[in-house]
C-alpha cells in the first residue's frame, strides 16, 4: 500500500437525508494525519493508536437517518477496512439541533500577502469546535507568526477574535523547539486533550529510493475548542496569516497548507467548495 493512501480515501457523512454531505474530508486528515505517516496521539475527541486504530468521539446527532461513506480513490484496492459505530437512542431531539460538520481545504502553495482560509461561507447558527492543520514549509526560517482570525456575524474588515500567532493558537508560546542550555536542539512534539503538535518530519524516508536528502519540514497541529467553542449566530469565516520570522524581521511566507475545520450548525448548510482532486490532495 502506498504511503499517501490516507489522503486517497474520502470520508463523507450525511444527516437526515440532507444533501450535500456535512462532512467531506480525506480519511487521514479527519483523524489529524495528513502526511501518510501515522502520528500517534491522545486527545479528547480524536485518538490515534499504534497499528491503525483511528478513533473519533465527536457527538454526531441526527433525527431519523445517518449515512457515512468511504470512497477509495487509491490506485489499489484496500484489502481490509474495519469500523464500528456506537450510538444512543433518545425520544426526541430539539427542532434547532446543531449537526456536526467538517471540511477539508488545501493551498499548495499559499498566496503571498493573503491569509489562508480555513473556512468561509458558513451560514446559520452554531459553534466552531476544532482545527487541524498540516503545514509543509516551502520557505526558510520560522513560520509561526501568523494570526488566526475569526470573523463572526457580519464582521468583515476586522476579525471578531484575533490571536497572537500560530505558535500561540496551538499552545507553543515561543515556538515548539526543545532547548538545551539555551541552544535549540529539535522540535518537540506533544499531545494533550485539547491541543497538540503530534507530527514533525524533516527527512522524507518514505521515498528514499528516489530522493536522497532533506524534504520540506512537515508539521501537524490540532486545536479543539471543546471548552471554549467559538459561537456564532449568522455566519463565520476563519483564516490564518502566512507570516514568518528570519531572526531579524517578520516576512510574508508561501507554504503548502492543508486544514480541516470541525463545527456544529443548524441546517441547511452551504455547499462546500469542490474537494481537490486525488492527485492535488497528496502530500509532498
Amino acid at each position: 500500500m502506498r504511503w499517501f493512501v490516507l489522503r486517497d480515501l474520502v470520508l463523507r457523512m450525511y444527516w437526515d437525508d440532507k444533501q450535500p454531505p456535512s462532512v467531506e474530508v480525506p480519511l487521514g486528515d479527519f483523524f489529524c494525519n495528513g502526511f501518510g505517516a501515522r502520528a500517534i496521539f491522545n486527545s479528547l475527541p480524536i485518538v490515534v493508536n499504534p497499528v491503525g486504530g483511528m478513533n473519533s468521539y465527536f457527538a454526531m446527532p441526527f433525527k431519523k437517518a445517518a449515512k457515512v461513506t468511504i470512497t477509495n480513490e487509491h490506485p489499489q484496492e484496500i484489502e481490509a477496512f474495519f469500523y464500528q459505530f456506537d450510538y444512543v437512542l433518545v425520544d426526541e431531539l430539539p427542532e434547532d439541533t446543531e449537526y456536526f460538520h467538517a471540511q477539508f481545504r488545501r493551498e499548495n502553495p499559499t498566496k503571498l500577502k493573503q491569509d489562508y482560509t480555513i473556512i468561509d461561507g458558513i451560514k446559520g447558527r452554531g459553534k466552531y469546535v476544532g482545527t487541524y492543520i498540516a503545514w509543509t514549509s516551502l520557505s526558510r526560517y520560522w513560520y509561526g507568526e501568523g494570526e488566526v482570525k475569526f470573523y463572526l456575524d457580519g464582521d468583515r474588515d476586522w476579525p471578531t477574535i484575533c490571536g497572537t500567532g500560530t505558535e500561540d493558537y496551538f499552545g507553543g508560546a515561543w515556538g515548539f523547539v526543545n532547548y538545551d542550555n539555551g541552544n535549540p536542539v529539535q522540535e518537540q512534539t506533544y499531545s494533550t486533550p485539547f491541543i497538540g503538535f503530534p507530527h514533525f518530519q524533516v527527512t522524507d524516508n518514505t521515498r528514499s529510493h528516489i530522493y536522497d536528502g532533506a524534504a520540506c519540514p512537515m508539521r501537524g497541529f490540532y486545536r479543539w475548542h471543546i471548552l471554549d467553542p467559538i459561537l456564532f449566530e449568522e455566519d463565520l469565516r476563519v483564516t490564518v496569516q502566512q507570516i514568518g520570522h528570519d531572526g531579524k524581521a517578520l516576512f510574508e511566507r508561501s507554504d503548502d497548507v492543508s486544514s480541516v475545520c470541525y463545527w456544529y450548525q443548524t441546517e441547511p448548510h452551504q455547499v462546500f467548495p469542490a474537494l481537490p482532486d486525488v492527485l492535488e490532495r497528496r502530500p509532498r
